[in-house]
C-alpha cells in the first residue's frame, strides 16, 4: 500500500489539455497584439494611397466630362486663367522634366561620387562627419532653397548668361539638384557599404587598387542599390514645390530650354490651391487632373527603376 502511494506521489504532474491551450493563449497574446498592430500600419498605408488615387480619379472624371482627354494631353497651351481657355497639361509637363532633369545632371554625379567616398575611402570620423552634414541639408525648408536659388543662384548664372530672364529653370534645377544629393548620397553609400567585404579582399588580392575596387567590384555590386537611390531622387525632384513655385516664374511655356521660365504641375497646383478660384469649378478641377498625372509620371518612374534593380540583382 505505502508503495503504491510512493509511486503516486513521485508521477510527473500531467497539464490537462484545456490548461495547456489557456497557457499557450496567455503566451501568445503579446506576440499576436504586435502583429495586429504592424498588420495595422501595414493597411493604414495601403489604404491612405488607394484613397488619394481614388479622390484624384472622383475629381479627374468630373473635369473631363467638360475637356476632351485628347485635348488635354496634345494641347500646348495651358491658360486656364484666361478668357481663352486652353487645357493642354504639355507645358506643364515640360517644365517639370526640365527641371527635373537639370536637377538630376547635378544630383546623380555628385551623390554618387560622394557616396563612393564615403564608402571606401573616407575614415571613420570623416564619414561620421560628413554623413549628418549631408543629411542635415536636406532638414532645409525648402522655400529656403527657393529663395537661394532667386536671389543667389540666378543672379549669379546672369554673369556668365547677361541674357537669362530673373525668372527661368535653369536656378531653380540646380538648386533642387543641390537639395536631392543628400538623397542620392545616403541611399547609395548604404547600398555600397552592404557589399560583403569578402569581395572587397578578393579584389585587392587581385591586385586592384581602392578607385578600381569601388567601380568595377563594389559599384556593380550595390547597382540595385544605387539604381534606387536615383529613383527617390528622381521622385523627389518630380515632386519639388516651393523651388519652382518661387524661382521658375509660374509661366506655363511648352519648351524644354531652362534658360526660359516655366511652372511645374506641382507649381501649378499650389497656385490654384490659394484660393483664387472658386470650390469646384472647371479651373479648381484642373488641379486633380494634374496631380493624376503626377502620380501616374511617378508611377512610372518607379516601375521602370523596380525592372531595372530587378534586372541587376539578377546579373550579380
Amino acid at each position: 500500500m505505502s508503495t503504491s502511494s510512493e509511486q503516486v506521489l513521485s508521477a510527473p504532474c500531467v497539464a490537462l489539455p484545456g490548461t495547456r491551450f489557456a497557457h499557450r493563449m496567455l503566451r501568445h497574446w503579446g506576440e499576436r497584439l504586435i502583429e495586429g498592430v504592424l498588420f495595422l500600419a501595414a493597411f493604414s498605408a495601403v489604404a491612405v494611397t488607394v484613397a488619394i488615387v481614388a479622390i484624384l480619379v472622383y475629381e479627374s472624371a468630373a473635369f473631363f466630362e467638360h475637356v476632351s482627354v485628347i485635348d488635354f494631353l496634345t494641347d500646348t497651351q495651358w491658360t486656364i486663367m484666361f478668357s481663352d481657355k486652353h487645357f493642354g497639361v504639355l507645358p506643364l509637363l515640360a517644365g517639370t522634366v526640365t527641371t527635373t532633369a537639370v536637377a538630376l545632371l547635378v544630383a546623380v554625379p555628385v551623390g554618387t561620387v560622394t557616396a563612393i567616398y564615403l564608402s571606401e575611402f573616407a575614415g571613420y570620423r570623416t564619414r561620421e562627419i560628413v554623413k549628418p552634414t549631408l543629411e542635415l541639408l536636406a532638414g532645409i525648408p525648402t522655400v529656403v532653397f527657393g529663395y537661394f536659388a532667386l536671389v543667389m543662384v540666378t543672379p549669379a548664372l546672369q554673369w556668365f548668361m547677361p541674357d537669362l530672364p530673373g525668372f527661368n529653370m535653369l536656378g531653380p534645377g540646380l538648386v533642387m539638384g543641390i537639395m536631392i544629393i543628400p538623397y542620392v548620397s545616403s541611399v547609395a553609400e548604404d547600398a555600397m557599404r552592404a557589399v560583403p567585404m569578402h569581395m572587397r579582399e578578393g579584389s585587392y588580392a587581385m591586385g586592384a587598387t581602392r578607385l578600381q575596387t569601388a567601380l568595377k567590384v563594389v559599384a556593380p555590386a550595390a547597382t540595385s542599390g544605387i539604381v534606387a537611390a536615383y529613383i527617390l531622387g528622381i521622385s523627389r525632384a518630380v515632386g519639388e514645390t516651393m523651388v519652382v513655385a518661387v524661382a521658375a516664374g509660374q509661366q506655363p511655356n511648352f519648351t524644354f530650354d531652362p534658360r526660359e521660365s516655366g511652372a511645374t504641375i506641382t507649381a501649378f497646383i499650389v497656385q490654384v490651391a490659394l484660393g483664387d478660384l472658386p470650390h469646384g469649378s472647371l479651373e479648381y478641377q484642373s488641379i486633380f487632373a494634374v496631380g493624376l498625372v503626377l502620380v501616374l509620371l511617378t508611377l512610372v518612374f518607379n516601375v521602370l527603376g523596380h525592372l531595372v534593380r530587378k534586372r541587376f540583382r539578377e546579373a550579380y
